[in-house]
């Protein structure tokens, strides 16, 4: 597992800021979203954090060390990352495409059964091990997401980032996919537009609003009504099952669409 933390980050984008003075704590084994409307600046933060893009000031630090001094190959032995509009190509077969998250791990000529089988769990848990001979040009949109996120588990990192893992997955297969993140025992930081599951599955929520740090803390609090409708302009209760205890994220007219999902409690 992996400590992640950044202190002052400012992000700039053509010399323009879009994230600024962004402090976050990631402890090992915890999950983390990242909320905000568009143009929050989450995806641009994302990065930053996976050290594909070099702040314009602050640090990101993994278990203490500076991530920008890293090595490429070390970095990507330390973190997996899933972007938000990234594709297989097309040509290569789902196995050979979730493979490749072994890769810095081995050298390129050193494929076995050990890898195969890491191959197939991360493909298992994302419900495509029947699909690991089929092209990724045969894939539908929601299977081709869940391919690229089979090879970030595959890269088997204490740190997993993905910028919005649900997008094109049905209510079944986002629920299964948060649920094998929280099982994986790894550090996550995720940016979701879906509050409700962010609600549901994360330790924590850090929203995001006009590029600075709104708050960061647990999900009951953090999206708390007030500041759901002062962000999104949308309408929010939360509601506790009495017969569950379970607490609930509502979002009332206005939400598209309207949704409710079930606060997972924390081991």
């Amino acid at each position: 597992m992996t400590h992640l933390r950044c202190r002052g980050v400012r992000c700039e984008v053509a010399g323009r800021t879009v994230v600024s003075d962004v402090d976050l704590d990631v402890p090992p084994g915890r999950m983390l979203a990242l909320v905000g409307t568009n143009g929050s600046g989450k995806s641009t933060l994302i990065r930053a954090l996976a050290g594909l893009r070099v702040p314009a000031a602050g640090l990101v630090t993994v278990d203490g060390e500076d991530l920008h001094a890293f090595s490429a190959r070390r970095r990507a032995r330390t973190i997996a990352y899933v972007g938000q509009e990234e594709a297989p190509p097309e040509d290569l077969l789902v196995g050979e495409l979730v493979a490749l998250g072994r890769v810095p791990h081995r050298p390129p000529w050193a494929f076995g059964r050990a890898e195969r089988a890491i191959t197939l769990e991360a493909l298992e848990a994302v419900g495509l091990a029947h699909a690991v001979d089929r092209r990724c040009d045969r894939l539908s949109g929601g299977e081709r997401r869940r391919v690229m996120l089979a090879r970030a588990l595959a890269q088997e990192c204490g740190l997993v980032l993905l910028d919005e893992p649900t997008n094109h997955l049905d209510i079944g297969h986002q629920t299964r996919l948060l649920e094998t993140l929280r099982g994986l025992g790894r550090t996550v930081v995720a940016a979701m537009h879906d509050l409700p599951l962010a609600a549901a599955y994360f330790d924590r929520v850090a929203v995001l609003h006009r590029g600075a740090l709104r708050t960061v803390d647990t999900a009951s609090t953090a999206l708390a009504p007030t500041t759901v409708e002062e962000v999104f302009a949308v309408a929010a209760a939360r509601l506790t099952d009495a017969r569950t205890g379970h607490e609930h994220l509502v979002l009332g007219p206005g939400a598209a669409p309207s949704r409710t999902v079930t606060k997972r409690t924390t081991p």
